[in-house]
């Protein structure tokens, strides 16, 4: 249960960090800035484990660039993201 609830957090912390710093303005709801942080975490888990077969949590920086690319992809391929 607290591992749910640390990861809506964490989540949360990371969207809207990533939103910050993204140039622009990111037009979203408070659920879709901590799934946006969630996908940050595991784009950045799935770049930084070359190639291993376990999956690891990323860190908060690596968290925060991969919801960054989110936002970019998102943007560019008209996604929801104003």
């Amino acid at each position: 249960m607290f591992n749910i609830i640390g990861a809506i957090i964490s989540g949360l912390i990371v969207g809207v960090l990533a939103r910050f710093v993204y140039p622009g303005t990111i037009q979203m709801g408070w659920i879709a800035t901590i799934l946006l942080g969630i996908g940050g975490s595991l784009v950045a888990g799935l770049v930084t484990s070359r190639g291993r077969t376990e999956f690891h949590r990323a860190g908060c920086l690596a968290s925060i660039l991969g919801a960054i690319v989110l936002i970019f992809v998102g943007r560019h391929l008209h996604i929801g993201f104003n």
